[in-house]
């Protein structure tokens, strides 16, 4: 994981406030959607993003790429 460095993405999604739940629920359809190795730059504001994002990361195996909270570039796995 990189930090302070712009970052390619192929989608963009702001979540705003949305809490980790329906968070991780949404970005799971939104990666669903690219394919594989394509990055989402993900805004994410709930303060709990901060651990809730890498941990789902590495339960799913999506590459957390860059991280500098509220700004989050995910990549998505081969499959």
């Amino acid at each position: 994981m990189q930090r302070g460095q712009e970052h390619h993405a192929d989608d963009h999604w702001d979540a705003g406030e949305m809490g980790c739940g329906e968070l991780v629920i949404e970005l799971r359809t939104r990666l669903r959607a690219l394919a594989p190795r394509q990055v989402l730059r993900l805004v994410a504001l709930d303060p709990g993003a901060r651990e809730d994002i890498p941990a789902w990361c590495g339960m799913t195996g999506h590459a957390l790429v860059h991280a500098a909270h509220p700004v989050y570039h995910i990549r998505r796995k081969e499959n």
